[in-house]
């Protein structure tokens, strides 16, 4: 058996099965029983016993390291302490041994086979060898929007389900996945805030963007009827996206929020609840082996998420084809939000649409106290401003008008310009969603 260096010894407490099964799968994040790896990493050299291959990427497809929820218990370290020693494995400078906690992706629950579970942050260790499959992360479960929209973005890749937004964004910046597919707005629910933040305390680079239809079903255990339904579940903005037709459809029942769309329906397949419905895709009856009630209960039929597609590098801004720059700046000291209006008047003089404009707290210097004190003083939030425009870094045009707005602001980033999403879509139910 070929040596590695850096080393790392596995005690794999059970034969790990790879093969996802594409219907009547369910898992339970709560209840499912968990059959941990505990890895140690060494400055020796080693083998794998029982026929694992010795390289990287097979140790790591042995383990099956995309896992959900793992338990901290074993882990007596803090999160960041255990990040901070796993990002120092990554670049060969480990000096002690790192426990990691992993989970089984595949776990049986009654008799069936489970799906593969979301990854933590926990699970961040030292990625595989790149093969020729891309490795696309996302936030949620399989069935989840997310999941589609990575589906559309990037064909024929390899989904890694992430259980929160910043796992998503390390797993790309520690080379466990290739790129990461995050929404940024719903053309109903608004902004998702938490992303816009993690796009600043990130170094990721905007390489495109898609948009997808929001198609909501009503879900629900085989056999069960709508009038039986006590309780219906799902994300906060799914529930409100869809509260006309829960009225109607199941008046009785009362509205529970969830984590997410397809947890939602995995929670009540692998709990079998025969008196609860899930607002969720046409993806996640499938692979939960639930029937749908109703379908196409969300109230506007222009409901439309808008995904960022995210990578280590950004692309070279092209002219050829229509393309969209997105930015981040804060305004001079003292110079407040009266810097807005300089800056859009540098986009407007030279014919440059503006698409979005998002304000977000400005984290390094929220408020701004003004007067002497003598009177009293006033506090000023100040906010980081956060635009995108219909332009590519390649035009002059685009570069003259940041050369412009740098002269307002105390920073100026350009989080990248990209090729705009400019594909057709349909209110009807995809196979992707």
């Amino acid at each position: 058996m070929q040596a590695v260096s850096p080393a790392m010894s596995c005690d794999l407490k059970s034969v790990i099965q790879t093969n996802l099964p594409a219907k009547n799968a369910r898992y339970s994040h709560a209840n499912g029983k968990r059959v941990s790896v505990r890895c140690s990493y060494r400055s020796e050299s080693f083998s794998f016993p029982n026929g694992v291959g010795s390289s990287r990427a097979d140790w790591q497809s042995s383990c099956a390291i995309l896992a959900s929820k793992v338990a901290s218990a074993e882990n007596s370290s803090s999160v960041t302490g255990g990040l901070a020693d796993q990002v120092a494995a990554v670049n060969g400078h480990s000096n002690g041994s790192v426990n990691l906690s992993l989970v089984h992706s595949e776990t049986k629950k009654n008799g069936k086979p489970g799906l593969i579970q979301p990854l933590t942050i926990t699970d961040l260790s030292p990625a595989p060898a790149h093969g020729s499959t891309l490795r696309v992360a996302y936030q949620g479960v399989p069935g989840a929007y997310s999941e589609a929209a990575a589906g559309k973005a990037y064909p024929n890749s390899e989904a890694i389900p992430c259980d929160q937004f910043d796992v998503a964004f390390q797993a790309v910046e520690l080379w466990i996945a290739d790129r990461a597919v995050l929404p940024v707005e719903n053309s109903l629910g608004g902004s998702i805030h938490r992303n816009y933040d993690l796009l600043l305390r990130h170094r990721l680079h905007i390489v495109g963007e898609v948009q997808i239809p929001v198609h909501h079903c009503l879900l629900a255990l085989p056999g069960v009827r709508a009038d039986c339904i006590t309780r219906v579940i799902s994300h906060p903005q799914a529930l409100a996206q869809t509260e006309g037709s829960l009225n109607k459809l199941t008046p009785k029942a009362a509205i529970e929020a969830f984590h997410d769309t397809a947890a939602a329906a995995e929670y009540i397949a692998a709990n079998n609840l025969h008196d609860t419905a899930a607002v969720a895709s046409a993806r996640a009856a499938e692979l939960y082996g639930l029937q749908i009630l109703a379908d196409g209960i969300q109230d506007d039929a222009g409901n439309v998420t808008r995904f960022l597609m995210l990578a280590r590098d950004p692309i070279i801004p092209r002219t050829d084809r229509p393309f969209k720059t997105s930015i981040v700046f804060a305004a001079q000291e003292h110079k407040g939000t009266s810097v807005l209006f300089k800056v859009l008047s540098a986009f407007a003089f030279r014919n440059i649409s503006l698409t979005k404009i998002e304000s977000r707290p400005h984290h390094n210097c929220p408020v701004r106290v003004v007067g002497d004190g003598s009177v009293g003083t006033s506090k000023h939030f100040e906010y980081t401003f956060y635009v995108d425009f219909e332009a590519s870094m390649a035009e002059a045009r685009a570069q003259n008008a940041l050369a412009e707005v740098q002269e307002y602001t105390s920073f100026l980033r350009v989080l990248g310009s990209y090729p705009m999403d400019m594909t057709p879509w349909s209110t009807l139910p995809s196979e992707d969603v």
